[in-house]
């Protein structure tokens, strides 16, 4: 049995308690940093105990779950001391729907066994996705110096280089910008992640740098979990640093509010990984880790 959290003085003793298990907790660190933000999406933190938890899950509230074909939506974050504890309360129906197409998001690869051996009793396909995480130097600073150990980072390192001010103007994205950013994102492309893409634009900061056009031509924003994605350029203004901008502003601006910068790219993305060496975000030894399972 998982039971809520109720009330703000439960949920930051969470993320208090989060932030000793970092970095494998980030994922699920991250997403309650927000809710204790003013949760814009409105989530809800499960426990199998309290104070002393083995397993939390973060999930949507089951009003919110209502198209079960909606993976983007129906989302889970996840982090656990105790596999086997895991293993018993992901079984439950109230903790995870797994009539519905889903996702399930952790900086534990080891979650691999449990979410596979649920595959097998459960009889869902399950396919996962396994990316470089990267923090920003400033937030490891703050929450997981250690990680810094033999790190080599001069004082002026991380800033990119400067971009034409008269071409290009910083700006912010509004929600008609979203058939855009949905268009380039790599896993969207339907309305379904339209409509995801929206809510993350009304619900956290965005930044971008506008065209000649005055239309966005590079962009980035921050999902639920808190964590910056889609990072896109139009393909005309690919290989000018504008992207590399675009993190680094979105990421100093975010900074100054407190908030964990951290983020993904793909192993086979080469570009997104030079820029984000550039910008001195540091590679995780956990990775970021996602499951998309999908009811037989």
């Amino acid at each position: 049995m998982m039971f809520p959290l109720q009330g703000a003085q439960m949920l930051q003793s969470l993320e208090r308690s989060l932030r000793k298990s970092l970095p494998e907790s980030l994922k699920v660190y991250g997403t309650v940093f927000h809710m204790n933000q003013g949760n814009p999406f409105k989530l809800k933190a499960l426990v199998d105990k309290w104070p002393d938890f083995n397993t939390v899950v973060i999930r949507p509230q089951e009003q919110e779950m209502t198209d079960d074909l909606d993976h983007y939506t129906n989302t889970y974050q996840i982090y656990s001391k105790d596999l086997k504890n895991c293993q018993k309360c992901l079984v439950s129906p109230e903790v995870i729907n797994w009539k519905q197409h889903l996702q399930i998001q952790s900086s534990q690869p080891s979650l691999n066994e449990v979410i596979q051996n649920l595959a097998a009793t459960k009889s869902f396909q399950v396919k996962q996705t396994h990316c470089i995480l990267y923090m920003m130097a400033e937030t490891i600073k703050k929450l997981v110096p250690s990680l810094l150990e033999g790190k080599n980072l001069s004082p002026n390192s991380g800033k990119p280089e400067a971009i034409c001010q008269e071409m290009f103007k910083p700006s912010s994205l509004d929600v008609t910008h979203a058939a855009l950013v949905n268009k380039f994102w790599h896993f969207g492309g339907n309305e379904r992640s339209q409509r995801f893409i929206e809510r993350c634009i009304q619900n956290f900061p965005t930044f971008c740098l506008l065209g000649p056009e005055r239309t966005p031509v590079s962009w980035n924003l921050m999902d639920q979990t808190g964590e910056l994605r889609m990072a896109g350029t139009l393909p005309e203004y690919r290989a000018h640093g504008l992207i590399t901008q675009v993190i680094y502003s979105h990421s100093h601006y975010l900074n100054k509010l407190g908030f964990p910068i951290y983020s993904h790219v793909d192993k086979s993305n080469t570009t997104m990984q030079k820029v984000c060496k550039k910008l001195d975000h540091i590679t995780i030894p956990c990775g970021w880790n996602q499951w998309h399972c999908v009811p037989l």
